[in-house]
């Protein structure tokens, strides 16, 4: 299940992109990719565990305000801004584009006004169709990617591009901020806790067993993408000449599936990716209006209606467009979320345990807005004396030494109470 909750078609559109762009250096960029994409969301759904109590337990340390206005710019973020949008928009590149060729602004406008259309009535009437649905979808899913990663390694269908842009001097650290592009961290932060209620709900409610099986789920899922992101690499590197179209991932999956098993192959992956593409638009529509049904107050019923429209409407910015968008937000948010998972880990070893999140956090998100003006094209030259600025990374270590004067306030704590005693 916790597989299944990662595993969503934007998750297979990034890794063949990456793939194709890297080149000879390959390698490189799908080991960082691997940190962010895989390791990440593994460590927080660990963090959301030892804290307990979920969202409310790793921000109750912080300020109410702050907690909240942080949990409204991830679901945001996950929801009508950028990750449910890009369903549609998957949904489209993979699912029906391939068969009727480019059909323009309008085209886009019609399926993205019927797809929502359809996921809000199926959200605003949730039952046993989407459980039905995922009962078969994520096995069929699953299935024709070891089908297609056994052929990617058994028969590659093109030959290997050369590294472009930042792939060529950088590809590790591309690969990291990459990653960010699954929005996979994001999503842990909010669905550990649904995690931890289904555990108990299976009457696991001591803290200890609930760590330990909430760990054997997620190193089981992390195996799974990691299994699944490296065949998408390996497919990705080895489409050149295959993929005319390279600008975004799922016309490279599309153009090589169709080299390799012909059309049959085609309608079957277009058959699974609508149908993944859906049920997660569905799920992500039903999350972001539940939690503001309950933040509000407003209907849940008015909010699946608002935020579906306004999915369909983000959507018809197309996709390449969408994620270019999403990137600068994406560099700016992560090292927050970085930063929380660090710093519920590492509680118990700060001095001051309140004013250290708050110093952690602050310090993230200052510079990790640094790193996504950057991302976004404008000109930060006054900054580039920081280190790792350059590479989009400038809240690494400012955060980690915010985190290191945290411990070191223990210490110092301790020793006024030695001379004390």
């Amino acid at each position: 299940m916790t597989f299944a909750f990662y595993l969503g078609a934007g998750n297979i559109i990034f890794p063949p992109l990456a793939g194709f762009l890297a080149g000879e250096n390959m390698t490189l960029a799908m080991f960082g990719f691997l940190v962010t994409a895989v390791g990440l969301p593994l460590i927080t759904i660990l963090a959301v565990a030892k804290a307990g109590n979920g969202w409310a337990g790793m921000t109750k340390l912080l300020p109410a305000g702050i907690a909240t206005a942080l949990a409204v710019a991830i679901y945001i973020i996950i929801g009508p801004a950028f990750a449910a949008p890009r369903t549609g928009l998957v949904a489209y590149e993979m699912g029906l584009k391939p068969f009727l060729g480019e059909m323009g602004a309008q085209g886009l406008m019609v399926y993205t006004i019927i797809f929502f259309g359809v996921a809000i009535l199926v959200s605003l009437n949730q039952g046993r169709l989407m459980d039905a649905i995922g009962k078969f979808l994520t096995p069929l899913l699953m299935l024709l990617l070891i089908v297609l990663a056994v052929g990617v390694f058994v028969a590659p269908q093109g030959t290997m591009p050369s590294a472009v842009a930042d792939y060529q001097q950088d590809a590790f650290v591309k690969g990291i901020l990459e990653g960010y592009n699954t929005m996979d961290t994001l999503a842990s932060l909010m669905l550990g806790a649904l995690i931890v209620d289904i555990l108990r709900k299976k009457g696991i409610h001591d803290y200890q067993s609930q760590f330990k099986y909430l760990a054997i789920a997620g190193i089981i899922s992390a195996i799974g993408l990691s299994v699944v992101y490296i065949s998408l690499f390996q497919l990705g590197n080895t489409a050149g000449g295959v993929a005319m179209d390279a600008s975004n991932g799922g016309a490279i999956v599309s153009a090589y599936v169709l080299s390799l098993f012909g059309h049959p192959g085609q309608f079957i992956l277009a058959g699974i990716i609508t149908l993944a593409c859906f049920t997660t638009a569905v799920g992500l529509i039903s999350a972001c209006a539940d939690f503001f049904h309950n933040l509000t107050g407003m209907s849940y019923r008015k909010l699946v209606v608002i935020l579906g429209a306004a999915c369909a409407l983000v959507a018809n910015v197309g996709l390449a467009q969408l994620i270019s968008l999403s990137i600068p937000v994406l560099v700016a948010i992560y090292p927050v979320a970085v930063a929380l998972v660090l710093v519920t880990f590492l509680k118990s070893y700060f001095g001051r345990p309140r004013l250290t999140f708050r110093l952690v956090l602050t310090v993230a998100f200052v510079f990790g807005c640094l790193d996504g003006l950057g991302a976004a094209g404008m000109k930060m030259d006054a900054f580039a004396f920081l280190p790792l600025f350059d590479k989009g990374l400038a809240w690494l270590l400012p955060t980690l030494v915010a985190c290191g004067l945290g411990v070191m306030a223990r210490g110092n704590a301790s020793q006024v109470s030695d001379a004390t005693a």
